[in-house]
Formats: C-alpha cells, structure tokens, sequence
C-alpha cells in the first residue's frame, strides 16, 4: 500500500526546522534526505528511521522493523512523531552519524572508440 501525501506532508511540518530535509517518491514511498544522505522512509503511512547509536541512544526502547518486505530493520517511529523537538533531534543525530553516501559512477558509455582499421 503506498504512502498518503498527507502523512507525509504531517511528517514535513513536523521537520520544518530541520535544516537541508528534502523528500524523494519512490515506488509510492518516500525517502527521508539531510543533504545527499537518506535518513528516513515513510512506508504504508509509517516512518521508518534508519539506526544508529545515536538515535538509539535518544528513544528508550526503540521498535525495530523492516520499511519493506526483505530489507534490514530501522526504527520505527510512532509516539515520537508529535514530539517535534525529539523528532527534529533525531534526524539531526541521524544524520550526523551515517557516512557520506559514495560517488555514484558516471553513466558514461563504456564501449571502446573505434581504432585505426588494420588494412
């Protein structure tokens, strides 16, 4: 089932004073973007925060659950999502934890120039 807009836009207002959040559709979901990092997915109206130390450190006893069937655990989010300064803190904490994504490689052609011909 895909996500409501308007979960997501509830879920925007709530980040508006976190600085660089951006949203991309995927699949009838939504990722969660600091900068070039994904923080989050929004799936079937839930948010899905991806784990760290540092987020686990800020939730008590966060619940762990896959966004999608076969892909690893993030945390889910439920109680925290009225909570607009716990929620701003975590993406932040998120955030500053995961690595810098890694440089995609270029769409460039890879096949071979012609060479001289050998006649």
């Amino acid at each position: 089932m895909a996500s409501d807009p308007d979960f997501l836009q509830y879920i925007t207002e709530q980040l508006s004073g976190v600085y660089g959040l951006s949203h991309r559709k995927m699949f009838g979901e939504y990722a969660l973007y600091m900068g070039r990092k994904v923080v989050a997915l929004v799936c079937d109206n839930q948010l899905f925060l991806k784990p760290t130390t540092a987020a686990r450190s800020l939730l008590d006893h966060p619940t762990e659950a896959p966004p999608f069937p076969g892909a690893k655990p993030y945390f889910l989010i439920d109680s925290a999502l009225d909570d607009r300064d716990l929620l701003a803190e975590l993406f932040r904490a998120t955030e500053r934890e995961l690595p810098e994504p890694k440089p995609k490689k270029s769409r460039k052609s890879t096949r071979k120039k012609p060479g001289p011909s050998k006649e």
